[in-house]
């Protein structure tokens, strides 16, 4: 082991680092959102909830307690899929999972801490695999279906729906446009 005089590396977070080198692409995003850890874990935890707010997502097919199945869209009207095991779980606190038999391999933890008075802060740290390397990443940010571009979209989502009971669009739905062709 290096003595801390002999250290060169940062001593920032491995997602924020700029000399730790992870075998594939690593990300954190975090959001601080107005509610209780304990209920913001029990939203996420059910993969049921995880469609609301989580724009990409196709299906996700609950396969036990621990297991679900998983299919996003991906860039070029494609779509991905993979199994997700929940490997380690702090109840109210974090949700740790692997994915098996994934298009794209990833792995990631859920993490609610306690910010008294203003609420949780929520952090999800990321690590995958794009198809096709720097090229795949770089596709995959033109057609915005990157996953750090998705981490940060959706957790904004998950704030709007926790804080508000609804995710703010600017879409016009049918009966906006109704009225401007009636």
């Amino acid at each position: 082991m290096h003595e801390a005089t002999d250290r060169t590396d940062d001593d920032a977070p491995v997602t924020t680092s700029k000399t730790a080198h992870p075998n594939g692409e690593l990300l954190g995003v975090a959001v601080t959102i107005n509610r209780p850890a304990d209920e913001l874990f029990a939203v996420w935890r059910d993969p049921r909830n995880l469609a609301r707010f989580m724009e990409n997502i196709e299906t996700i097919e609950q396969l036990d307690e621990n297991r679900s199945r998983w299919t996003v869209k991906a860039p070029g009207g494609r779509s991905v899929s993979w199994e997700s095991h929940v490997t380690h779980e702090v109840p109210g606190r974090e949700i740790t999972w692997q994915a098996t038999d994934a298009d794209v391999p990833n792995s990631g933890r859920v993490s609610f801490t306690p910010a008294g008075s203003r609420g949780t802060v929520v952090r999800a740290v990321i690590a995958y695999h794009p198809p096709a390397g720097a090229v795949g990443k770089l596709v995959a940010k033109l057609f915005q279906r990157e996953p750090r571009i998705q981490a940060r979209r959706d957790l904004r989502r998950f704030k709007q729906l926790m804080e508000t009971g609804e995710i703010a669009t600017a879409a016009r739905n049918r009966a906006q446009l109704a009225g401007e062709e009636g």
